[in-house]
C-alpha cells in the first residue's frame, strides 16, 4: 500500500509540540493593520496553541503526526 500524503498547507501552517499539542500562528497580521485594534495585534503576536476541538480536524491532514 502506498504512503499517505500530508496536506501541503498543513505542513506549512502547523507544528506539533513535544506533548502532542498543535502550535500555529494566528491570522490577520499581514496587511491592513491600521484598522485593527492594538489589543488584537498584540494578542496575535508569536504562536498559539490550538484548542482540543479543532485539533482533530487538523490531525486528519497529518497522517504521520505522532500524537500522545
Amino acid at each position: 500500500m502506498p504512503k499517505m500524503k500530508t496536506k501541503s498547507g498543513t505542513k506549512k501552517r502547523f507544528r506539533l509540540t513535544a506533548s502532542g499539542k498543535i502550535r500555529f500562528s494566528p491570522s490577520r497580521k499581514r496587511h491592513g493593520l491600521s484598522k485593527r485594534p492594538k489589543k488584537m495585534k498584540r494578542q496575535a503576536r508569536g504562536t498559539a496553541i490550538m484548542s482540543e476541538r479543532d485539533r482533530g480536524l487538523v490531525l486528519e491532514y497529518m497522517p504521520y503526526a505522532r500524537v500522545r
